[in-house]
């Protein structure tokens, strides 16, 4: 096997299995290297409010696909697709194992089913990015729910940017299902997949901490580094969460308790969706983040099948 998933809510202790493995893998005999399945981690410069690990911490096991958009790029997964199987066959060449690491559920499934992507439309989507803009999310995705039910549900309805894009499809194929991944797709490649699962009370508590935490760690001033790069003008960056936040601060327009407090439910949020999203990967092995025992016992399972 030359693919193994990581998944889960942030906070679960992805990366840190990922190291676990690769090093595991490594004593057998094989590389293993991590690809990035992290939509934030993508960009150089946010650091602290992404939780990526930093060079020194990757403990000499290969990373792909951090660092590699400015924060004012777009993030696409069509291109991200691409880019995650490009650096999958690269490991694979030589003779290694890919390990597919991050919570970000679309973008992991981007690549482990052969899922085709619609083209896209400038015209269209600078048409939806400005009614964005102007109307906010809530009536576009309300527009999303009456085209189609199926895709509104799964479309979180304040995530502007996958309203759009769900409504560009639609308009560009004239099909609501086009926007819609299928029930039952088809993998990419065989493959594994581990998801990491936490109790929920025991989650929120490390979530709640950690968006605390990097305000101590200095996510403002991270922030302020990236506004001249343009983290105002990213249509994807400036509205990570965190970030947001933390720019909203840096202008005045939010008190320093209240983007934290802003930051904490988000991510409770977004933790949510993302139990959610990877519940589909009905044929994962399910693992409780939290006993060390098992957690251990897995890594040395998943390093055996390898």
């Amino acid at each position: 096997m030359t693919l193994i998933a990581i998944v889960g809510a942030t906070g679960t202790g992805k990366s840190r299995f990922a190291l676990d493995l690769a090093h595991a893998i490594a004593a057998s005999g094989r590389p293993a290297e991590v690809v990035n399945a992290d939509a934030m981690q993508l960009y150089r410069g946010m650091d602290i409010g992404t939780a990526k690990l930093a060079a020194e911490q990757r403990e000499g096991v290969p990373h792909h696909l951090l660092d590699v958009l400015d924060v004012t790029d777009e993030a696409s997964v069509a291109a991200y697709q691409a880019d995650a199987r490009g650096s999958v066959d690269e490991i694979e060449a030589r003779d290694g194992v890919a390990l597919l690491t991050g919570g970000s559920g679309l973008y992991v499934s981007s690549v482990i089913h052969d899922l085709r992507f619609p083209g896209t439309d400038a015209a269209i989507r600078a048409r939806l990015e400005h009614e964005l803009e102007r109307v906010g999310p809530g009536l576009l995705h309300r527009r999303l729910r009456e085209l189609d039910p199926e895709t509104a549900a799964s479309v979180d309805p304040q995530n502007g940017r996958r309203i759009v894009r769900a409504l560009e499809v639609i308009e560009l194929t004239g099909e609501p299902k086009a926007a819609r991944l299928p029930d039952e797709p088809v993998p990419w490649r065989p493959h594994r997949i581990v998801h990491l699962r936490s109790e929920r009370a025991t989650l929120v508590e490390r979530l709640d901490a950690r968006a605390a935490a990097m305000w101590r760690e200095g996510l403002l001033d991270e922030v302020r580094a990236l506004i001249p790069a343009g983290l105002e003008r990213g249509v994807t960056a400036r509205k990570a969460i965190g970030y947001a936040q933390g720019l909203a601060q840096v202008r005045g327009r939010m008190a320093e308790s209240d983007a934290i407090a802003e930051t904490q439910a988000l991510t409770r949020t977004y933790a949510r969706r993302q139990v959610g999203w990877f519940k589909r990967y009905a044929a994962a092995s399910v693992v409780d983040a939290d006993d060390r025992a098992a957690v251990a016992a897995e890594v040395a399972r998943q390093a055996a099948l390898a």
